[in-house]
């Protein structure tokens, strides 16, 4: 059947309208791709193509209250592989496992993986050398990364606070892990392009996306102090063969943690090679035990506070014992103090006075004031594992439990915990949380992304009794059982504590936690510090005898650290055997040699110089020295 023409072109026409339709709607899907869907099909081409090689960022420091670099970070490149860029795996295999002394057949299991990428086990973190010697290997595919390990340059210093974190720069324990969040940073690379077959895509550059370092921590620990307590541990350990140390140094102001140590120690940057039992516990907020005669603290502080006792016209008899509930209470001193004074009870750490002193105050109240103190429950202090300790229910106090509770056996408390009730008794009052962590802070731009400031939880007594506890305390060291904590030139006030150890339900025999806690000085407390010593041998076991001393001298260079001067106001020290008597060097400038011989000075003389007059002096006039002391003298002529 023949068509028409008009039905041909009819027929053209349509077809021509198709195909100029087709074609326009494949050129605008060709423009929407180009123009509007370009860079993204780009973008996700390359995300086929690239290949990633981290950049580590740098974990933040952590520094103590003055700058100083407790963790910090040391180069250490890692050793990354693209296998399908290696030419010849069982060459490159052979010169790489001899630079990182592994087997040849292990390298060659990795560089053969079906993967974009591989690190290599024994070349992660390695030195600066190793790496020089893999670049010098020239293998296409291998590839250094730019990587960091945690360094800790005080070794055991502080371990149990900082902690430590493990290869891939994570926080594991302490102050890593606590603030880890805070520390770790954000991971940047290098990316490079490789097409289906792995190949280098050299006409393409490689784009670098730079790591974020994490935050600075800034401690409250004052590492001048921190270096004081590690020394006299040093000392106390070659000295005392201990089980263990305790140490905290606190601000009784504002609870901030000025030094904190404890020993068994570690080196954090050989954590592997330590037992966990060692390195998990960090005993001063860890441990729990019975905290003896330091605990008396409290009693007096609710005594004091409730009007149930005058330290100077209160009087008590000690017949060396007491007997409450049927049990029989002793004195540590066989035959007792006889008659005292209440101040003097709290200078001779008489138990039978605060048997007392607990019955006058009754089991209610007395136990209200040990939870007001903080006791039975956490401080809060930004540390893990901290212990909360253990009371006597209420329900289940009778006599002989609130006599005990009143000198500190019977019930289990933690270091800390001790540290921020004496710091509440002495500090006018209010208990604070303890806290180690001062600041965060922005290593690029040095600005505070954090700052934690005093958090007080409550008023516990008033400044008035604070005022009394602080006389009674240095009395105690003045004059009392803590005589060894004397410090000439600062007013030292302290209590010591003498606990007996339970194992199985017993208490053992010959081993003991000793302790101390000190603050200075007495009429302006700026540092609190308690040490505890467990199980000293070759020494009678008393607080007095083995802490005391101990915290005396950390308190004394402390003190001197922070810049407080010494002053003459203080009680005066009882002299008790084997003391020395402490003479105060007088002024001898201008004095003849003739003069000196006739003073009879009770110290030794180190004489310099041709003269016949001391025209300079060392000591100044006015420090006390221990008699027998040398002096140094220099003499010249001097015409009138």
């Amino acid at each position: 059947m023949r068509v028409s023409n008009v039905t041909v072109r009819k027929r053209l026409t349509i077809v021509l309208l198709i195909g100029i339709l087709v074609f326009s709607i494949i050129d605008m899907r060709l423009g929407y791709v180009q123009f509007l869907l370009g860079n993204q099909l780009t973008e996700k081409a390359k995300g086929l193509w690239s290949r990633n090689i981290p950049f580590e960022p740098q974990r933040g420091e952590i520094v103590d209250r003055n700058g100083v670099a407790l963790a910090a970070n040391i180069s250490a490149p890692t050793v990354y592989v693209v296998p399908r860029q290696v030419k010849n795996p069982a060459e490159a295999a052979e010169k790489i496992a001899a630079v990182l002394n592994m087997s040849k057949e292990k390298v060659y299991g990795l560089i053969t993986k079906k993967t974009s990428s591989v690190k290599i086990p024994e070349g992660r973190k390695i030195s600066h050398q190793k790496a020089k010697e893999i670049r010098a290997l020239g293998i296409e595919g291998v590839y250094i990364g730019e990587d960091s390990k945690r360094h800790y340059p005080f070794g055991n210093y502080l371990s149990h606070v900082l902690g430590f974190a493990g290869i891939d720069n994570q926080g594991l324990m302490g102050l890593e892990l606590f603030y880890d969040k805070e520390l770790k940073g954000k991971e940047g690379s290098v990316k490079f392009y490789a097409n289906a077959k792995g190949e280098r895509m050299n006409d393409m550059a490689d784009d670098y996306e730079p790591p974020v370092d994490g935050l600075d921590l800034k401690l409250t620990i004052d590492s001048r102090i921190n270096t004081i307590m590690e020394r006299e541990f040093d000392n106390a350990e070659a000295v005392y063969h201990p089980d263990g140390l305790i140490g905290i140094a606190m601000d009784p102001k504002t609870g901030e943690i000025l030094a904190m140590a404890s020993r068994p120690s570690f080196e954090p940057d050989n954590f592997r090679n330590v037992a966990p039992e060692i390195y998990n516990r960090n005993l001063p907020v860890w441990s729990t035990y019975e905290p003896g005669s330091t605990f008396k603290i409290i009693t007096l502080a609710a005594a004091l506070e409730e009007g149930k006792v005058n330290l100077e016209s209160d009087h008590f008899h000690d017949p060396g014992s007491v007997t409450v509930g049927g049990a029989r209470l002793r004195c540590w001193k066989r035959g007792g103090h006889g008659s005292q004074s209440f101040l003097e009870v709290v200078q001779n750490s008489c138990n039978p006075g605060f048997v007392e002193l607990g019955e006058r105050l009754g089991k209610d109240k007395l136990f209200q004031y040990v939870k007001d103190f903080g006791f039975g429950q956490k401080t809060g202090i930004d540390l893990q594992g901290e212990g909360t300790g253990i009371l006597f229910k209420l329900d289940r106090v009778g006599p002989v439990e609130q006599a005990t509770t009143a000198f500190g056996q019977g019930v289990s408390v933690t270091p800390i915990q001790q540290v921020t009730a004496v710091s509440a008794a002495i500090n006018g009052g209010t208990l604070y949380t303890p806290y180690i962590a001062k600041e965060l802070i922005d290593p690029k731009t040095g600005k505070v992304v954090m700052q934690k400031t005093p958090q007080a939880k409550r008023k516990v007594i008033s400044e008035k009794t604070s005022e009394q506890i602080r006389y009674a305390l240095e009395s105690v060291v003045a004059q009392g059982t803590g005589g060894k904590a004397f410090v000439e030139g600062y007013r030292v006030g302290g209590k010591t504590g003498t606990a007996q150890k339970a194992q199985n339900g017993r208490y053992l025999e010959n081993n003991h936690i000793v302790s101390f806690i000190g603050f200075a000085p007495a009429d302006d407390p700026q540092i609190v510090v308690y040490v505890a010593v467990d199980n000293p041998k070759g020494t009678i076991q008393f607080g007095g005898t083995v802490a005391a001393p101990i915290v005396g001298r950390i308190i004394g260079d402390s003190l001197r650290a922070m810049g407080v001067e010494p002053r003459k106001e203080q009680i005066e020290k009882k002299i008790k055997w084997p003391d020395t008597p402490m003479v105060e060097v007088p002024e001898l400038v201008g004095i003849t040699k003739t003069d000196i011989g006739e003073l009879m000075l009770n110290l030794k003389i180190d004489a310099s110089g041709e003269g016949d007059t001391v025209v300079r002096q060392t000591p100044q006039a006015g420090v006390k020295l221990k008699e027998g002391s040398t002096i140094r003298l220099y003499f010249d002529n001097v015409e009138d």
